[in-house]
């Protein structure tokens, strides 16, 4: 009997991906490993609950570049994938990336038309001889190596099972540029494209300007190396915004909108209408100290050192009727 007479299936090769590689569907042969991830044809595909995907990538010793895209849609509730589903929640959802065992970035998502973006970067050491590159997606609760403080903080607050039906649209790979020319301050709307913060998804990747809060609370992601933010300090400046009369309960709206939005409108004719960051916490760590906070007129900036271990939650003071804005960010 010949060799080739007496392969099967499991003897087949495998070629892995070459960088750059852009995987846009879940039928790649690259893609090796999947744990509670359904694959997709148009998409790489979507998880039913906290999951894994692996891919082969022909890394050659080299440090690679990971950026995916993430978003939720009318399918991305608990049970999808079972037609046990039950009604969308108003409640934002908090998820962790990892890779090689290691948090990366975390991402905030509101909404049904929200997408995230995450870039991280992984040295040659990290990669396994047989370029097998593991990315999971886990909920805030689940894991090891999340600060308990930051699970009370945000307990009630966020959807639980928050990885139920998110869909991994597209995952890129490839060798960090030496270089990225970025200018030195961003919009609200680019610094989450950017994946230096995340604050409930965009639903338009190429809408900018200024980014509203509204889940009270917003991740800053450890940044690339020579990117944005990569040296130095970063400054965010955050306002506000009087909430539309519209999304507020109908009793609210006949008697007390356009109150609020004179009182809030008053305010910033005094300049006194700055948000106030209530508390900020390191995801692995904790309580990261008294926010580095200073208003200047209606504009409350918040200065942070360049992020490189793991992602900040940061939390707004709640101030009823007003949203939170995040206006621009500055890398010094």
């Amino acid at each position: 009997m010949s060799s080739a007479e007496s392969a099967t299936d499991l003897d087949q090769l495998v070629l892995p991906a070459i960088p750059p590689a852009h995987l846009l569907s879940g039928q790649v042969a690259a893609l090796q490993v999947t744990d509670r991830l359904r694959r997709g044809t148009q998409i790489v595909g979507r998880f039913e609950t906290s999951g894994l995907a692996g891919f082969k990538i022909a890394a050659q010793g080299r440090p690679l570049r990971v950026r995916m895209t993430l978003s939720v849609d009318e399918v991305s509730v608990t049970g999808w994938h079972t037609d046990a589903t039950g009604p969308p929640s108003p409640l934002p959802r908090l998820v962790q990336i990892r890779s090689q065992g290691r948090l990366r970035q975390c991402v905030l998502l509101r909404g049904r038309k929200a997408h995230a973006q995450v870039a991280f970067d992984l040295a040659a050491e990290e990669i396994p001889d047989d370029g097998l590159i593991c990315v999971e997606a886990l909920d805030i609760m689940e894991g090891a190596g999340v600060c308990e403080d930051v699970r009370s903080a945000v307990a009630g607050r966020i959807l639980p099972d928050g990885v139920a039906g998110l869909r991994l649209d597209k995952i890129v790979f490839e060798e960090p540029p030496p270089v990225d020319f970025d200018p030195d301050t961003l919009d609200g709307s680019r610094c989450e494209l950017y994946s230096l913060i995340s604050g409930g998804g965009l639903a338009n990747l190429n809408r900018q300007g200024t980014r509203l809060l509204r889940s009270g609370m917003f991740v800053v992601n450890p940044v690339l190396r020579n990117t944005f933010g990569g040296t130095g300090r970063i400054t965010l400046r955050l306002g506000t915004r009087a909430e539309p009369a519209s999304v507020l309960p109908t009793t609210w709206r006949r008697m007390n909108s356009e109150l609020r939005w004179l009182r809030h409108a008053t305010k910033k004719i005094v300049r006194a209408a700055a948000p106030s960051v209530e508390q900020i916490l390191s995801i692995r760590d904790g309580d990261a100290g008294p926010p580095d906070q200073r208003r200047q007129g209606n504009v409350t900036e918040l200065e942070l050192a360049s992020l490189v271990r793991s992602p900040l939650l940061v939390l707004i003071t709640p101030v009823p009727g007003v949203v939170p804005t995040l206006e621009s960010g500055t890398s010094h």
